[in-house]
């Protein structure tokens, strides 16, 4: 079994669906929704994969000016297949193509708290103390 780390642009919104469907960020993104899912991925100008023998198994999709900050709106890996260090190695992965001199941000989903607290350290992922959010009022 071969594990890729890959930049991806042209992920097919089918699978980001697939892969986010089957991990805890499903409930809090548009899945059903394929025109939204598909404006997502386009506006997205950072897009990681891990490919288990060709299968997308995890997915980071992040949008940065690659200057200065990475904001990484999505980290999913499928359920069957946490806890083997994917969500790691995708985020390793942006931090590589990014660079050392582009800061990586991002906002836990309440359930995968315990995860970045546990894996964020080895990569040198810091907890933020002062973050502030404006919620959508429209979609999931």
């Amino acid at each position: 079994m071969t594990l890729v780390f890959a930049q991806e642009q042209g992920l097919e919104v089918d699978e980001f669906v697939a892969v986010v469907g089957d991990s805890d960020l499903g409930l809090s993104r548009p899945l059903a929704d394929a025109g939204r899912i598909a404006a997502m991925l386009r506006g997205a100008n950072l897009i990681v994969t891990a490919r288990l023998d060709g299968l997308c198994v995890g997915v980071a999709r992040c949008i940065t000016d690659f200057a200065w900050v990475c904001y990484c709106s999505e980290l999913a890996v499928r359920r069957g297949f946490q806890g083997r260090g994917i969500g790691t190695g995708l985020l390793e992965t942006c931090k590589t193509i990014v660079g050392d001199g582009v800061s990586l941000a991002l906002l836990s989903a309440p359930g995968a708290v315990s995860y970045y607290e546990h894996a964020g350290p080895r990569i040198g992922l810091q907890r933020a103390a002062d973050a502030f959010y404006l919620p959508r009022s429209r979609g999931a």
